[in-house]
């Protein structure tokens, strides 16, 4: 298996402050990786390096062994919900066709057949078929998440990025999205993303913990010293329900 990400002591600064610094990290082929930390701990900034949104300070970015901003049609991303206007008055349909907009293209081009029927295929792959001629703020949260997985999926991508895509949706729908992104893991690589710690720690291969530096990563199972560390201050978990643990029990940790 070979490695779909390959991160080299990446650096990001914002004026004379640091996001993110000494970065490094691999993300195999087929991997579901989860990037986890609190706000303001890197995590976005990690995903726009990744797709050459921000420029880097120090460090590299490989993407399928070649400088990630020579091979960006490998990737697929599924910005932060909150970042969306649904006020705007097109067609989920319509939303799904833009990811087939190439860059350089006149503002008057025309969609061809193939790309209409590319949309109606990721359309359908997120279950949201019956809903491609409604408008975009007639959606649930939850349709609307899965609009946006839709969109990124139409360049048929080998990896996926998602920033926080369960951020704004209710617990049935959240489940939903995770049982979609695990079938989709079977045929690409995931990076994912997220604050929601208890339920990606059922779904993901790894994860990440980035708190302005890589504090973890490894196991989707972490121990108390990891957590605070991450998180700055002594953290308590308390899953309800959950059929998996995020921290070791007392005594587990060698």
């Amino acid at each position: 298996m070979g490695r779909a990400i390959h991160i080299d002591n990446l650096s990001v600064y914002y004026g004379e402050t640091a996001a993110i610094t000494d970065v490094c990290l691999d993300v195999n082929e087929g991997e579901f990786l989860g990037v986890i930390g609190p706000n303001g701990g890197g995590k976005s900034t990690f995903l726009k390096a990744i797709l050459g949104l921000i420029p880097i300070t120090t460090g590299s970015i490989q993407i399928y062994n070649q400088e990630a901003r020579k091979n960006l049609t490998a990737i697929g991303y599924v910005p932060q919900f909150a970042t969306m206007d649904r006020r705007f008055p097109i067609s989920a349909f319509e939303v799904v066709l833009t990811g087939r907009l190439k860059a350089g293209l006149s503002p008057f081009m025309k969609y061809s057949k193939e790309d209409k029927e590319i949309a109606y295929e990721q359309i359908k792959r997120v279950g949201i078929e019956s809903l491609a001629n409604r408008q975009i703020s007639e959606l649930s949260g939850g349709e609307f998440q899965r609009l946006l997985i839709a969109r990124a999926l139409t360049v048929n991508p080998k990896i996926l990025l998602l920033d926080e895509p369960t951020a704004s949706v209710d617990a049935s729908s959240r489940e939903q999205i995770y049982a979609l992104l695990e079938n989709l893991n079977k045929e690409m690589t995931i990076v994912l993303v997220t604050h929601d710690l208890l339920a990606i720690s059922s779904t993901v291969g790894r994860l990440a913990c980035l708190n302005g530096k890589l504090v973890y990563h490894g196991e989707p199972e972490l121990n108390e010293h990891i957590v605070n560390q991450l998180y700055g201050c002594p953290v308590d978990l308390i899953a309800h329900g959950v059929p998996h643990r995020v921290l070791k029990s007392h005594g587990e940790e060698k």
